[in-house]
């Protein structure tokens, strides 16, 4: 006989923070950060272009973690589910008020991206913004998802790495700098490592369910090699900033947190031994990155 859908009910407020996913956000506060940290580096702090920008990052990741929570619930996705409390896939919530929270979130991101623009006095970023929210939708939404083609670290790379950390730059310096440009391949590396903790975790549901993560077309073991690789990575174009800015080199201290995470992943941790990697590799990103900001800043 056919299971029974779970009842739908209407979710208590610590499901909602739960369903936001709040461990992720070191990956929306971090590029703000270290953006903010090279505009420092150029003369170029606006704190309340800056207090704007981590406003849209914030309400951008929140946004994307609503939208991945109900498309991937009404796909059934997230039937079987090892990780962090879903509202859709739980049964806790309908899945319309998920995805209006998730457009909600988003609606916040447009109207403090715009006061940013405004202030900035650069309107092209209008359009940056767009792809930024459509990037954000469409990695689980949509007919066609680019998270289940393996896609997901490329766009996380460019828009949690590249456009936050020369986005949050620019609009405070007025330009950008090499400077700011290795800040930004630090952080989208220390992103894509999130991810790829996060969808670790779930190859052999996500491969049941039919998404093809970038984790489930290379196999758990090349997976595990890809996050040292990154995370490596990432401390390395850190540390091309220090012949410019020597206290950049502060990012030394953030092999400490590193360690931990790295040595569960290649010790072959699996399912709920994850979590908490994925948690340390978000503690590890929101570390190196105010190491980075503060050293560039000094």
């Amino acid at each position: 006989m056919p299971s029974t859908p779970p009842t739908r009910r209407r979710a208590s407020a610590r499901q909602w923070l739960a369903g936001a996913r709040p461990r992720t956000l070191p990956a929306a506060l971090t590029p703000v950060l270290v953006g903010t940290g090279a505009a420092a580096a150029l003369d170029g702090v606006r704190w309340s272009t800056a207090v704007l920008s981590l406003v849209v990052a914030l309400a951008l990741q929140v946004g994307v973690n609503y939208a991945n929570d109900y498309s991937d619930g009404v796909r059934g996705t997230d039937a079987d589910r090892v990780g962090p409390f879903r509202l859709v896939g739980s049964g806790a919530a309908e899945p319309r008020h998920v995805r209006d929270a998730a457009f909600s979130c988003f609606a916040v991101a447009a109207l403090a991206g715009l006061a940013v623009v405004a202030l900035a006095q650069a309107w092209w970023l209008l359009l940056v913004g767009a792809a930024s929210i459509a990037a954000a939708w469409y990695y689980t939404g949509g007919k066609r998802p680019y998270g289940y083609a393996g896609l997901g670290e490329v766009f996380v790379f460019v828009f949690f790495g590249l456009v936050a950390v020369l986005g949050t730059t620019y609009v405070q310096a007025g330009r950008v700098s090499p400077v700011a440009l290795a800040g930004a391949v630090c952080v989208g590396l220390l992103a894509v490592a999130i991810l790829l903790a996060n969808n670790l975790r779930d190859v052999p549901t996500d491969a049941v369910a039919g998404k093809r993560t970038l984790a489930v077309r290379l196999g758990e073991e090349r997976t595990r090699l890809l996050y040292a690789g990154t995370v490596a990575g990432a401390l390395v174009a850190a540390l091309a900033c220090a012949p410019r800015h020597p206290w950049a080199l502060l990012v030394l201290l953030a092999v400490v947190p590193a360690v931990p995470p790295v040595r569960a992943v290649l010790g072959g941790a699996r399912g709920r031994d994850l979590v908490p990697v994925l948690q340390r590799t978000g503690q590890l990103e929101l570390v190196t990155g105010a190491l980075l900001a503060l050293g560039l800043a000094l």
